[in-house]
């Protein structure tokens, strides 16, 4: 079948002649025809920084398909459009987290796209357990990016947000422009977009939000200004830099929380005054992690695809619709940073 192999560090071949990966235990399996993956911002340090757990690896974790061989008995059929909840729990009768549907705080999982092979291919052999059935109304494409929006979404939902709430976001990448829609989408009024690059920041507006370039002004006492010196209720990390950690905590008001979502790279560090503040506005700070499947019906990956192509729009944020066969070049040129590119998707059903 056709793949993109990471076959070592920095090296990232296209093969038509790649295997069919095993199913990961013995749950019941369907084999699922790819229909698109992503690019999350984790696979290029994965493939092009030395962060692959193994070699070769087949990367890609978000991902949408179609059911070609349903599972014995199962609740899908052939034919039947899914998207696929990429972590796969062990030990589930013995873990804790396991027990209270707190699966991606397990001891021990597998992970397609990083522990296991993943969705940059044809096919996959996945348990019926990590299926979730595409509403109608959604485009499969889009259904792609449920995974990172069930990420954002998950994120969001740490906080107490009320009617009326201002809020902001620091990155404006894809992650961070649908954590802003689930913040208006639970409420908040004004959301602001921090970041520094122009054109996330011009599409950011137009989808109704207030950009801040940070290349051109500080954002902290720009958006103290813009709230009258109080502050935002929700402030949001979504890039996983030291500054934005910082900034995070600075424009965050009386009583405000704050959720670190950016995998950080570099040292976090807090002055005095800054530290204080936080004990001084009682602020509440969330670590998050993932996104959750418990509890059903109400679960990150079922509201996700209720609400994607309707409240949360995504298709604004894909600049790139690839086949597989690009996967080479376009990881060249996201490793190395020549070109703009936002949100990357390989649709693979149609290559």
């Amino acid at each position: 079948m056709k793949a993109l192999v990471l076959e070592a560090n920095q090296q990232l071949t296209y093969t038509e002649q790649h295997p069919l990966p095993e199913a990961p235990d013995e749950r019941p399996t369907a084999l699922v025809k790819i229909a698109a993956c992503g690019i999350c911002g984790s696979d290029i340090p994965r493939g092009f920084g030395g962060k692959a757990y193994f070699y070769p690896l087949v990367m890609g974790h978000e991902f949408s398909g179609v059911v070609e061989e349903p599972a014995p008995n199962g609740r899908f059929k052939q034919g039947d459009r899914v998207a696929v909840f990429p972590l796969i729990p062990k030990n589930m009768d013995t873990d804790p987290a396991n027990q209270t549907g707190n699966y991606a705080q397990s001891r021990e999982y597998d992970y397609y796209g990083s522990r296991r092979d993943g969705a940059f291919s044809e096919y996959l052999r996945i348990p019926e357990w990590n299926l979730f059935p595409v509403p109608d109304h959604v485009d499969l494409l889009h259904a792609s990016m449920t995974e990172p929006a069930a990420v954002a979404l998950h994120a969001i939902r740490k906080m107490n947000i009320q009617a009326g709430s201002d809020a902001v976001v620091f990155g404006a990448g894809p992650i961070g422009n649908m954590a802003a829609q689930w913040l208006r989408i639970h409420g908040c009024s004004q959301v602001f977009i921090v970041d520094v690059e122009e054109r996330k920041l011009r599409l950011a507006e137009e989808m109704g939000f207030a950009p801040i370039n940070a290349k051109e002004v500080d954002p902290v006492p720009a958006i103290l200004e813009m709230t009258d010196q109080q502050g935002v209720h929700c402030s949001v990390e979504a890039c996983g830099l030291p500054i934005t950690f910082l900034q995070a905590l600075q424009v965050a008001g009386m009583f405000g929380e704050v959720v670190f979502m950016g995998n950080i790279v570099g040292e976090f560090k807090i002055g005095e005054k800054d530290f204080s503040n936080i004990l001084r506005k009682e602020l509440t700070i969330h670590g998050t992690w993932n996104s959750k499947i418990t509890p059903v019906g109400v679960d990150d990956w079922t509201t996700v695809l209720k609400h994607l192509d309707r409240e949360l729009i995504v298709a604004p944020l894909i600049t790139d619709k690839l086949p597989l066969s690009a996967g080479p070049e376009i990881f060249d040129d996201l490793a190395n940073r020549r070109n703009y590119h936002n949100k990357v998707i390989f649709d693979v059903l149609n290559s």
